[in-house]
């Protein structure tokens, strides 16, 4: 579904994405992981199209990204590091914003809302101010939001940050669900507990450039075989 050839991007003499390769199918839950400064968010900024590559090149069901970008990005719904949401919208009327983006009709528009309120369980605020909202609330609608337009694949940049349990329970458990319904997921996190609880495949960028792509299977093989939990094996791998 998603491919990633030889990806590089540079800003003047600074590489903050070398030559990354990976490929994302339909089902896969993958947490792409690393420290600060390895380069995730803008490896995620240009699959989105919010940077253009130095070099390299993006494939979406076979297809460059950058022959027709527009219509490539109906097929992605994207949540990053910090959403922004219309304070003065109810978070209906901002659902409705969201869908008019994408051209759909308002009755497929509203049909969608009543699935997703019931999924990300924001019923009780969906008529309130977004300024009303919580951290977690402000997510959970932005989720919705990502997921109006049926996307065959969501990209998220660290989706637990600030939320309360509550809400990270809700995320998780949908996320979950939507990969077993064959939605392919890209998820950012910092969160090692997070991808190895829900995350089917794992990637790791450390300086710019991948040390590891692979099942999250192998991954607890590696921690029987070196006598680690997650926490120490992952410092093991991006140590300098």
């Amino acid at each position: 579904m998603l491919k990633l050839e030889n990806l590089t991007k540079k800003f003047g003499h600074y590489t903050a994405v070398n030559n990354i390769n990976l490929e994302i199918n339909s089902g896969d839950l993958f947490g792409f992981l690393g420290p600060n400064g390895a380069g995730k968010t803008t490896t995620i900024k240009m699959i989105v199209g919010l940077y253009s590559p130095t070099a390299g090149t993006i494939y979406f069901d076979c297809n460059d990204v950058s022959d027709d970008p527009v219509n490539i990005k109906r097929h992605f719904g994207y949540v990053p590091d910090q959403p922004y949401i219309y304070d003065k919208l109810t978070g209906k009327e901002f659902l409705y914003f969201s869908g008019g983006l994408y051209d759909l009709p308002k009755n497929v528009i509203k049909d969608r809302i009543d699935e997703l309120v019931d999924l990300m369980k924001i019923g009780d605020w969906l008529n309130k101010r977004t300024e009303e909202y919580s951290q977690g609330m402000k997510q959970r609608i932005t989720f919705a939001s990502a997921f109006l337009h049926n996307p065959k694949m969501l990209v998220i940049d660290e989706p637990m940050i600030g939320l309360d349990p509550q809400s990270a329970h809700i995320v998780k458990q949908v996320l979950q669900k939507k990969a077993r319904e064959g939605m392919a997921i890209f998820m950012s996190t910092h969160s090692l507990n997070v991808a190895e609880e829900i995350c089917t495949r794992v990637g790791i960028i450390n300086k710019s450039q991948m040390i590891f792509d692979d099942t999250i299977d192998v991954l607890h093989n590696m921690k029987k075989e070196m006598e680690r939990n997650f926490e120490e094996l992952f410092i093991e791998l991006t140590q300098d």
